[in-house]
């Protein structure tokens, strides 16, 4: 799930308005430094500027993403700062001391030294698989209606190149859903276009896909993302798998999902919608039982303790002040009690399911066997678990979601040519 529920930093952010302080202050400026939690290093910036006689504080968390979150003056002067920010249970007190700020950054009961020297951060972003244009086959946007929840989706058709709509011989189309999170139709998250690499790699090797911006976000529009659980996003797939089938353009249509998308997949092959799924990341696991193994695996690698029981994890402060809103306590409860293992059962249809051994927020070794156990058996099926490949399936040290940015590499070649070989493979 890329909604990390966690007890350390940034990593659950809730972007707020900026805080505006009366007077002004030396502060004024950027400051940057690194933030040290459990051995994995962190770069924060602390944004002091003056406007329209106020002075406005943010933070930055440009390793995960993270810009322009709101803080709360608590002292400001010329050679100190103190804030705080309540929404995630954190403040930063600083002394200027030696041309630096020289602080202390506190979280839920944990305190970390934070020392801030003047200056912006800039962090170029590699993304080496980016398609570039001009690309060598057709894309077309278009839109689909899902009806009952008044929601219209945009998307784009990626065509395989040399397609010919007249030809006998169709091609194979897939449908991409994404994790959790209103995201657009690239699945874009810190630099990366997951969606956009997949849709491009499949195309270079004769298969279509259709990627769609969320409802409500990016040029999608209608529906209700703030009551919304995964059955409402599996709605939006279904009207999707719909519009494919209406233009019969295509000899089969599956679904691959990432993450909450894996789930989705799931949902539609219990339900027949679709001729196959890949489940990437998707869960195999009920709800609660894979966001405690997730939260726990998280504090571990960050060096503290994880041991929260299931029943800990429904109890924790985390999610019983979730606000209501897109992703919040609702969807978040439903997650929660939602069991996979019926939908799975009855998926009849051909399955790919994968995970990375470093996914620390669907944990292969949880949720791979389980898929396994519950999928009726045929030879068509592959249940595959790569090494050293994190949640978005790229190579990586820890797979901690910090490391998501600093990966140049969106998504593994390998399972790029295994999920072409297996659709082709299909006939």
């Amino acid at each position: 799930m890329k909604k990390i529920i966690c007890s350390i930093m940034l990593l659950l952010v809730t972007l707020a308005g900026k805080a505006q302080v009366a007077n002004t202050t030396e502060l004024v400026g950027s400051w940057n430094g690194k933030l040290d939690v459990g051995g994995i290093s962190l770069t924060v910036v602390l944004n002091i500027e003056q406007a329209e006689g106020y002075v406005v504080i943010t933070m930055d968390s440009p390793d995960q993403g993270a810009k322009g979150l709101g803080t709360e003056k608590e002292f400001l002067s010329d050679d100190s700062v103190a804030i705080k920010m309540d929404y995630m249970e954190a403040s930063y007190r600083g002394r200027l001391k030696d041309g630096k700020l020289d602080g202390t950054f506190t979280q839920r009961g944990f305190s970390f030294p934070l020392v801030l020297s003047r200056g912006t951060y800039e962090h170029e972003m590699r993304r080496p698989q980016m398609p570039q244009t001009p690309y060598p086959y057709e894309t077309e946007n278009v839109t689909f209606r899902n009806e009952k929840d008044g929601a219209t989706l945009a998307g784009t058709i990626t065509y395989p190149i040399g397609y010919d709509k007249t030809a006998k011989r169709k091609p194979m189309v897939v449908l991409l859903v994404s994790g959790s999170g209103l995201q657009n139709r690239d699945e874009e998250l810190l630099g990366h276009k997951p969606f956009l690499v997949i849709a491009d790699y499949f195309a270079r090797h004769g298969i279509a896909t259709l990627r769609y911006d969320d409802r409500t976000s990016g040029e999608s529009v209608g529906g209700d993302a703030v009551n919304a659980t995964t059955m409402d996003f599996m709605r939006d797939a279904v009207a999707g798998i719909d519009y494919l089938r209406s233009l019969k353009q295509f000899r089969k249509v599956g679904c691959l999902g990432h993450s909450e998308g894996g789930a989705i997949t799931f949902l539609l092959a219990s339900r027949k919608k679709v001729d196959f799924i890949i489940s990437m990341a998707g869960p195999g696991v009920k709800g609660d039982t894979l966001l405690a193994a997730q939260s726990n695996r998280i504090m571990q690698l960050s060096g503290m303790t994880g041991s929260m029981s299931t029943e800990q994890y429904r109890q924790s402060d985390e999610i019983k002040n979730l606000p209501r809103g897109p992703y919040g306590s609702i969807w978040m409860q439903w997650f929660m009690d939602y069991d996979p293992s019926a939908d799975i059962r009855k998926s009849r249809c051909p399955v790919m399911a994968i995970n990375g051994d470093r996914d620390c927020q669907v944990i292969s070794s949880l949720n791979l066997p389980a898929i396994r156990q519950l999928l009726p058996s045929s030879k068509k099926n592959l249940i595959k678990e790569y090494p050293s490949l994190n949640h978005l399936f790229q190579h990586c040290t820890t797979g901690l979601p910090q490391e998501y940015i600093t990966i140049d590499e969106t998504i593994s070649p390998e399972v790029l040519d295994d999920m072409v070989e297996w659709i082709k493979n299909l006939r």
